[in-house]
């Protein structure tokens, strides 16, 4: 049984992951890999809305993917993209990336091979990983301008779609981790965190929601 506190606090870190902005056209959509396929239906609906002309999805496996999605993050998301009837030739697959910052950098070496001039991103994650996206964006592109995007969703939606809310508490409190540590490793740029989300996070680490934290931090 996940406890009534532990499910607000989770609420406030849902609430602080989220950076709310208002999408508008942008030279590119790159869609980030992870078990969520939502991330690839959100980008194609960013592209259908002629925000962007032109989508990268980023993502190898990873042990929550490698079951679920056996040719990778990225290629699963790109037939996804083309079963919703978007043209191959706007699609770019960067198969390789591990981790956030892999995502980040790998696609803009590759837009960057293909010729394309990026000035700004529309920045496609799971709605928990919105604000330690952008993070990671920041530090490592700091010439583009993002913009992050994520399905329109509740928590308790999130979690009915994804049918294990111990794992999505974990992946919460996991992204926040990284928020407090990363910045200090020089993997994203440090932004403001409010008290109050600190606790929730520290109270949610203490009922043990710790499964995605990295280790020895």
């Amino acid at each position: 049984m996940i406890s009534a506190q532990a499910w607000s606090d989770a609420q406030c870190l849902w609430d602080f992951q989220q950076m709310h902005h208002k999408p508008r056209p942008c030279s590119v959509a790159i869609g980030l890999g992870s078990h969520d396929l939502g991330v690839a239906d959100v980008t194609v609906d960013l592209y259908r809305r002629g925000l962007v002309p032109l989508i990268v999805f980023t993502g190898a496996t990873s042990r929550t993917t490698r079951d679920q999605m056996p040719r990778g993050e990225a290629e699963h998301y790109r037939e996804r993209a083309l079963d919703l009837g978007v043209p191959a030739d706007v699609i770019l697959v960067e198969p390789h990336a591990r981790n956030t910052g892999e995502n980040i950098r790998f696609s803009r070496d590759l837009l960057a091979e293909c010729g394309v001039s990026v000035s700004s991103v529309l920045l496609v994650s799971k709605p928990y990983e919105e604000r330690r996206a952008y993070a990671t964006a920041r530090k490592l592109w700091p010439e583009a301008e993002f913009i992050s995007a994520s399905a329109p969703v509740t928590l308790a939606e999130y979690v009915d779609s994804i049918h294990d809310p111990r794992l999505v508490l974990d992946m919460l409190v996991g992204a926040q981790q990284r928020l407090l540590i990363y910045p200090q490793q020089g993997f994203m740029v440090s932004l403001q965190v409010p008290r109050p989300v600190t606790e929730a996070y520290e109270r949610l680490c203490d009922a043990g929601f710790t499964s995605r934290l990295v280790p020895g931090s």
